[in-house]
């Protein structure tokens, strides 16, 4: 550093400093609201670690993230009033302190979830180095992280791949309320090295140490050489939230580390032996606390969002798609698993932003859809280590990063070791962010039972993902709608789980042509009838459809209706129906209780239908697992003849 980077950087910790400390005392007198988490004493980590970076540079930050976005630019008025919840804040008063982000600045944003940016940081570096250039991503993360399964895969496929990643310990000696020393059997460097990294330590109370340190690390990652991990040791002086009375640690031992350890101390003392007179120094100082006091001011002075607006950033506007238009019938006749594998074709030849990945998915997978499309769209059909965090996280990150990645879960089942990237990250992100960023990423993934799978490679768990606000969920029985669903949901900028019924796969349809789409959020109604309403989904629809033909051999008219999509739900075209027939039947493939099915029967219940002239009756999985044994599933699941059963229950009424 010169003198006038000496300067700018203690301007900038000493920026951090005030600010947080405003925001304890804010905080104290019950003016921010929330939990908050200061990084006092850990300002040079964030000035040393962001002073080479770029407007273009992506970080993706911590739940104590306050200096690493004042550091990457954020400007204190807007922080300060997001930490207040105002509508001038950087997110609109929607994501708060762990979640403060502008993505316009590279910010991806502070995390709630520790480890959760890392795999987003992996996602954001691909479509990076993927767009040509050199920028790269800043992921910080603190030393508890290194112990989540996110650390692991996240820093696994970023080697894999060379992406350029900074990844950016700030070792401050705790995990939450525990000494690192008790956390970790190993040093962090010798985690690195497991995956091939290099690692550079440097002291992180000292401003100019760690930008000089870190200065050939950026040059290394901007230039192609993959992703390297720096640990910077520091020391945090409050405790893990502000209010925590730190009864953990030695009062007199953290008193003499945190004084020796004083990086705004160590800064200006370096400032007065480089000749920088006292005056220059106070001077800085004092602007710094005027820009404090107006940081306070306007988020004071900020109104608070419209109590009606709760509910905006949900979900980003819908594209329109014609429910008139028909597939074209006069298409070659080929099985669904073909016509998937067609969309996906059509879809990477109609986008160059569109990419898949998963595992084994260059070669096809267990079921082939994707077979060949890697040899038709070189470096888009991209293998992944079997880490589905990181998988999911690289949907997260490229999608914020301008892409629309179309990943695959192997199995449905499989939903568990990737939950927290689509419950926490990919449906909150939008929110969070006050709308500054759109998702635009489909999981693809397959279920059913039937095939003697087992518990676990069985299960229907669309009712969990429906109730994750900030997803769509997609579930199509038919073949021109698998292919106009799954081409509607590459298109959406909202993100979509796309569950594909493994037992409908070599189902014979037309193609339906490369324009086709499928409005998501609307129903079809499959076979009109007068007499009771059938509302299925999936498999379970064509189900519905055989079991209404039996129904009609007893002079039974049934309307069917297929959801293909289960959230949003389409409750117009339910209750529509269930208006004129007064009575229903759900068929679900997934266990009877706490799912879709009883979602739609409190709606139809809600809706005003006093006058039910029989009950509205679920068919569904008995409510245990899968079993494996082919006697014992077919006693489990359901099928037709218990649709049958149940119509005929709701019509003796």
């Amino acid at each position: 550093m010169d003198n006038e980077d000496a300067l700018r950087a203690y301007e900038k910790m000493v920026l951090i400093r005030r600010m947080e400390e405003r925001v304890s005392v804010l905080y104290k007198g019950d003016s921010i609201p929330g939990f908050v988490h200061t990084s006092i004493g850990q300002e040079a980590c964030a000035v040393g670690a962001l002073f080479h970076s770029r407007v273009t540079d992506v970080i993706t930050s911590t739940h104590r993230g306050h200096g690493h976005v004042l550091a990457k630019g954020l400007e204190p008025r807007r922080m300060m009033a997001e930490l207040m919840g105002k509508e001038t804040g950087s997110n609109l008063g929607r994501g708060g302190s762990m979640h403060v982000a502008d993505p316009r600045l590279g910010i991806f944003g502070a995390n709630g979830i520790v480890g959760a940016g890392l795999p987003i940081a992996v996602g954001a570096a691909y479509a990076l180095a993927d767009r040509g250039g050199d920028d790269l991503v800043v992921a910080f993360f603190g030393d508890g992280a290194i112990a989540t399964g996110a650390f692991h895969e996240a820093v696994n496929l970023a080697a894999l791949w060379k992406l350029p990643v900074i990844f950016l310990c700030e070792n401050n000696g705790f995990s939450e309320f525990s000494a690192t020393a008790d956390q970790h059997p190993v040093p962090i460097a010798a985690r690195a090295a497991g995956y091939g990294l290099d690692v550079v330590t440097l002291p992180g109370n000292d401003v100019e140490a760690v930008a000089d340190g870190i200065a050939p690390v950026y040059d290394r990652v901007r230039a192609g050489e993959g992703p390297v991990l720096v640990e910077v040791v520091t020391v945090r002086v409050h405790g893990h939230y502000e209010g925590d009375p730190q009864r953990y640690r030695d009062k007199e031992r953290m008193t003499r580390e945190i004084a020796e350890a004083d990086p705004l101390t160590v800064a200006r003392t370096r400032l007065a032996e480089r000749g920088i007179e006292e005056n220059t120094i106070a001077a800085v100082e004092q602007r710094v606390l005027a820009e404090v006091e107006d940081a306070e001011k306007y988020g004071r002075e900020s109104a608070f969002p419209d109590p009606a607006s709760a509910r905006d950033f949900v979900y980003a506007p819908r594209n329109h798609v014609d429910p008139t238009v028909r597939p074209d019938e006069s298409g070659q006749v080929v099985s669904q698993s073909r016509i998937l594998r067609q969309a996906l074709d059509d879809a990477l030849a109609a986008d160059p932003d569109v990419f898949l990945a998963g595992i084994d998915v260059a070669g096809g997978n267990v079921f082939g859809i994707t077979r060949e499309l890697a040899q038709k769209h070189p470096r888009r059909v991209l293998d992944t280590p079997i880490s589905e965090a990181a998988i999911m996280g690289l949907a997260v990150g490229s999608a914020m990063a301008g892409r629309r990645p179309v990943v695959e879960l192997m199995y449905l089942d499989f939903l568990g070791v990737c939950l927290d990237q689509l419950m926490n990250q990919a449906a909150k992100l939008r929110l969070m962010t006050g709308g500054a960023v759109t998702l635009p990423l489909v999981v693809r993934t397959q279920f059913g039972s039937g095939r003697s799978s087992g518990s676990q490679h069985s299960q229907s768990l669309e009712a969990l993902l429906a109730h994750i606000p900030g997803l769509t969920v997609v579930m199509p029985s038919s073949g021109a709608d698998a292919y106009g669903l799954l081409r509607a949901s590459i298109e959406d900028d909202n993100p979509v789980v796309f569950i594909e019924h493994r037992l409908l796969y070599e189902k014979k349809a037309a193609l339906p042509g490369e324009h086709f789409r499928v409005p998501l959020g609307k129903a079809a109604i499959t076979r009109r009838g007068r007499d009771l309403t059938i509302v299925s989904w999936s498999r379970m629809a064509t189900h519905a459809l055989a079991a209404a033909e039996e129904l009609a051999r007893r002079g039974i008219e049934a309307e069917v209706i297929d959801l293909r999509t289960v959230a949003p739900l389409d409750r117009d075209t339910i209750l529509e129906s269930f208006g004129r027939t007064n009575r229903m039947v759900i068929a679900q493939e997934a266990v009877r209780d706490f799912g879709i099915g009883s979602e739609i029967a409190a709606i139809a219940v809600d809706s005003g239908f006093w006058s039910l002239d029989a009950p509205i009756v679920r068919v569904g999985a008995d409510y245990a697992p899968a079993p494996y044994s082919p006697v014992l599933e077919r006693e489990w699941e359901a099928g037709p003849a218990d649709i049958v059963a149940a119509a005929e229950r709701v019509l003796a009424c």
